[in-house]
């Protein structure tokens, strides 16, 4: 690595920045994907920046960035690492150096940590992103578990499925947003990599600066939230990119609703709702093992995957072994 990169801890004020570096990599990477500092500071509000996060410099610009963020997922303490380098500055030991710094006061933290729980390491790519699954690769990280973002357009006829008998949708109102919020937490307990919610994650899905409740879809049963798709449109994103595309952010059916075409009502409803605020297409993400089968459902309403992600995984001690697994496989196959 050039002797001219320095590292320190990252403050609040970074976050334009981090948005800069990582539409950069995006760029580079083949992804149309572009964040604002409004918008990763909103999502990533449980941060403690000086703690969690290192800035690397050159020349007295910033060129990279890293976080290391400890979290309780699915009965796991983790150690979920991510970051991006400068396309200018890569090929040159940065994202090595930001990985390795930013996974060592990671550990260090869950060295003292009193919650009796596995630890592991974990981190996540597109596959476009070729240098940093190679990067997590010579760091002993190995696949875990993949997943798709589909799209479909908007354009055409869309997919008709009427509601289950004794559901209904409803304008939203603020008053309904704590509920629709934990009900679709609770739908989501039994997601890979689930971990409990916070305040900071009600108000960023809520009142987030791309979030607009007032697209959302969610089906009731008297006072009870039966599922939710909860429509989003990162508008700046758009104007950047030249497109029109919105997001089937979360789509949740709680377990006493499940197997009755809810989930196929609300995606037809969402996408109509997309259509009319004059989206051209629409994206969603999914993970690929997901239990209920969500893959195939999305494909019977259109959708095709535009691109796969990764998650991959290790122990804090040591590079992870051909076979080793997750210690919420390990548990799995023991019960």
């Amino acid at each position: 690595m050039s002797a001219d990169v320095t590292f320190r801890p990252a403050a609040d004020t970074d976050w334009p920045a981090i948005a800069s570096i990582v539409n950069a990599a995006r760029r580079a990477d083949g992804a149309d994907e572009v964040r604002t500092a409004e918008s990763l500071a909103s999502e990533h509000g449980a941060l403690v920046m000086a703690r969690d996060a290192v800035i690397a410099e050159a020349d007295g610009r910033s060129v990279g960035y890293a976080v290391g963020h400890v979290v309780e997922r699915a009965g796991v303490l983790v150690a979920d690492l991510t970051g991006a380098v400068h396309p200018a500055l890569r090929r040159r030991g940065v994202g090595t150096a930001l990985l390795r710094r930013t996974r060592d006061d990671a550990v260090a933290r869950m060295a003292v940590d009193a919650r009796p729980l596995p630890r592991e390491l974990r981190a996540y790519a597109l596959d476009a992103e070729i240098g940093l699954r190679a990067l997590l690769a010579a760091e002993g990280f190995i696949p875990i578990r993949f997943g798709f973002e589909m799209r479909r357009a908007l354009t055409g006829e869309l997919p008709q499925h009427p509601l289950p008998a004794g559901l209904e949708l409803r304008r939203l109102v603020e008053a309904d947003y704590r509920a629709v919020y934990e009900a679709s937490e609770e739908a989501f307990l039994d997601h890979w990599g689930h971990r409990p919610a916070s305040e900071e994650d009600f108000r960023e899905m809520c009142y987030g600066p791309d979030m607009t409740p007032a697209l959302w879809c969610v089906a009731w049963d008297g006072d009870q939230v039966a599922g939710a798709v909860m429509n989003a449109i990162f508008r700046d994103e758009n104007a950047a990119l030249g497109i029109a595309r919105g997001w089937l952010d979360r789509v949740s059916v709680r377990r006493p609703w499940r197997g009755r075409g809810l989930a196929k009502a609300l995606c037809s409803e969402a996408l109509r709702v997309l259509r009319n605020e004059g989206m051209a297409e629409a994206w969603l993400g999914v993970d690929g093992s997901n239990p209920t089968g969500a893959v195939q459902l999305y494909e019977g309403l259109g959708f095709l995957v535009a691109r796969q992600w990764q998650a991959y995984g290790r122990p804090l001690d040591r590079p992870a072994e051909p076979g080793w697994r997750t210690a919420v496989e390990r548990g799995a196959a023991a019960s």
